[in-house]
């Protein structure tokens, strides 16, 4: 993979990172301003309060996905990217100087909704922007390693929110943390987001794109898009159980392991940072696993794995009295997650036709993750306060066991070509290709 790639790769996850660590500081550090925003009371429901206005953020993403998907499609890869950051670095700002319920009551919750709406936005857009780029912007016979560090990028940004939580933590007084220290992550994410504006108005455009001409007028389109609605309905499913499974192990773990295992932030905190920089560092090596073998035996083996291991994984975590045994499971649940994460981009990517790509993969991920992914938090704590909290673990590995049949069913994609959306190197051209692209 030559310099020009690595280039590619770089500035398309730079500013993925940026995002993701907005997005998820909210989630790390809503159990110091659960309490700000809303009157005094149960803690659980202050949490709920909160989590409540996180998934507003996710049922966003499909107009993210839309809007911005549309902007891909028509102005560029690099367009849209640009601007998803523009619209993150607005909402961390927002959020940084939002009044507490003291100040102005439940305007300040207000200002809390409407900065998650505009990450919402930003989100939605800047996931299939990302992984349009990144999987176009490399050599075929590599697109699952490339596209892997989409997701080494998200978890670098939760990483790097994980580690400026634990810095606070020990840096700053509780009662700091709660009064005022929460929002110096997103004053540090409005900066961050400011100078990767700067390197994305530099970054090279994909040749994939530049290159196709075809069908100009009806790039971005609903119209378009429907054509391939069977792809659109297959990613709403391939994703249906890993974004559950991911937002379960890397958002909503250290709440859960302070809430419910009654483990200390502190120690919950830690347990998540190491494991998701083991998680980072799986996502390029199970990427290039898919080169060699295919997308779906990876795909599956999440499935599997997650459908036969939730249950157990979740109850044991939930009794877990110590940072390593916490740890242990963290890590062989991420693991398992590993097989949908690492490749889901790309997957997603090598289903559409280049004037459609970025909308195709945007909408349809969107609609599943605010469906599934935004709400898993809020399903989690809705099951625990009604005393039930075990009814989640069997909702997460339902999940997984629904998008097994959709995994064991698709076609292989590895060997598209992207550019005719057929096997590579297959003679001839076929009639309506495009619309066969790999589906179940």
């Amino acid at each position: 993979m030559g310099r020009q790639h690595w280039k590619k790769i770089w500035v398309g996850s730079a500013g993925n990172m940026v995002e993701w660590f907005d997005w998820f500081v909210y989630a790390s550090f809503a159990p110091y301003f659960a309490g700000t925003f809303f009157p005094s009371g149960n803690p659980t429901a202050q949490l709920m309060n909160t989590a409540g206005i996180f998934a507003v953020g996710f049922f966003m993403r499909p107009v993210g996905g839309w809007l911005l998907g549309r902007v891909g499609d028509r102005k560029g890869r690099k367009a849209a990217l640009t601007l998803t950051v523009t619209l993150m670095s607005a909402s961390a700002v927002l959020i940084a100087v939002a009044p507490t319920y003291a100040v102005a009551g439940y305007g300040g919750a207000l200002v809390l909704l409407v900065a998650r709406l505009l990450q919402g936005l930003s989100v939605g857009g800047e996931y299939a922007a990302s992984a349009t780029y990144l999987t176009e912007a490399t050599d075929p016979a590599r697109r699952g390693f490339a596209s892997s560090f989409q997701y080494v990028s998200m978890t670098a940004g939760q990483i790097a929110g994980l580690g400026l939580l634990i810095i606070l933590q020990r840096t700053l007084s509780d009662d700091a943390l709660h009064g005022y220290g929460w929002r110096i992550p997103f004053v540090v994410g409005a900066l961050g987001a400011a100078v990767v504006f700067y390197l994305r108005r530099s970054m090279l455009e994909t040749e994939v794109y530049a290159e196709d001409t075809s069908h100009t007028a009806e790039r971005g389109t609903l119209g378009a898009l429907w054509r391939h609605k069977r792809e659109a309905f297959l990613v709403v499913a391939l994703t249906m159980g890993g974004t559950v499974a991911y937002y379960t192990y890397t958002t909503y773990l250290t709440k859960y392991l302070s809430n419910s295992a009654g483990l200390s932030k502190q120690t919950a905190t830690l347990v998540s940072f190491t494991a998701l920089i083991v998680f980072a560092c799986l996502q390029p090596l199970a990427g290039a696993l898919s080169d060699r073998i295919g997308r779906r035996p990876l795909l599956i083996t999440f499935a599997v794995g997650s459908t036969v291991l939730t249950v157990p994984v979740m109850t044991l975590l939930r009794h877990a009295d110590g940072y390593w045994p916490a740890l242990g499971l963290a890590l062989l649940a991420l693991v398992v997650v590993t097989g949908y994460t690492s490749i889901n981009a790309c997957v997603k990517a090598e289903l559409f036709p280049t004037g459609v790509r970025a909308l195709g993969v945007a909408l349809p991920y969107a609609v599943a993750n605010a469906l599934f992914g935004g709400t898993a938090e809020y399903v989690a704590l809705w099951f625990k306060k009604g005393g039930i909290e075990s009814g989640f673990y069997w909702y997460v590995a339902a999940c997984a066991a629904v998008s097994l049949v959709v995994y064991v069913s698709m076609r292989e994609t590895k060997d598209l070509d992207l550019t005719r959306m057929r096997p590579a190197g297959a003679a001839g051209d076929r009639s309506g290709a495009a619309d066969r692209a790999p589906a179940s």
